[in-house]
């Protein structure tokens, strides 16, 4: 098994939903402007979309898009919790959260990101994600995990996608609590381990 990642993209989350699980797998670096990984290969052959993440099986078979990636992941070893049971409503209220995460987090952030976005936009959009993170100051409480005590995927997506506030001149403090959030769901051992590994090695 094969994750497809690009350093500081959202191939984080189930890089660390890989680690949390205990599964083995192969990372893969990918190149997203040239479209290429290893020394000179093809990207858009294993994922047409162009984009991370991709895991790929033994078989060649791929499955993209993260939040069903990080399912997929959790539903392998169902005796880490990583997500509630299919079919039970704690699995729905997962993937509330998931498409929570994905459109109106993930997604917001792209502008911020895009060098042809004009000031006006990165602040409509800086403003938008503001409210998000006070809705996500609020829901989230005094719990320490998205669904409760309990760490699940949706933690290792948010995790990845509150860490691009730094580069976009949100500062996470004025909602302390997601700040806290951050700074524990970082302090975990498997979550650090993902993260060190995705740096490029020393020359």
């Amino acid at each position: 098994m094969k994750l497809y990642f690009s350093p500081g993209a959202c191939s984080l989350s189930p890089h660390i939903a890989l680690a949390e699980a205990g599964l083995s797998f192969e990372l893969e670096r990918v190149d997203l402007k040239a479209k290429k990984y290893g020394k000179d290969k093809d990207y858009l052959k294993i994922n047409p979309k162009g984009y991370v993440p991709t895991l790929q099986f033994e078989d060649g078979s791929v499955l993209t898009e993260g939040p069903a990636i990080v399912q997929w992941i959790a539903d392998q070893v169902p005796e880490k919790h990583l997500a509630p049971a299919p079919g039970t409503m704690e699995r729905y209220h997962l993937v509330e959260w998931l498409n929570f995460i994905s459109t109106e987090l993930h997604k917001q952030f792209s502008p911020l990101f895009n060098p042809a976005s004009g000031d006006d936009l990165k602040q409509r959009q800086r403003e938008l994600l503001a409210r998000r993170f006070d809705y996500l100051h609020s829901a989230l409480g005094n719990q320490p995990y998205v669904m409760g005590e309990t760490f699940t995927v949706a933690d290792a997506y948010l995790f990845t996608v509150l860490g691009w506030s730094k580069w976009v001149e949100l500062d996470l403090t004025k909602w302390p609590k997601l700040a806290d959030y951050v700074a524990r769901v970082g302090a975990r051992p498997r979550v650090q381990a993902a993260i060190a590994a995705e740096k490029p090695p020393k020359k």
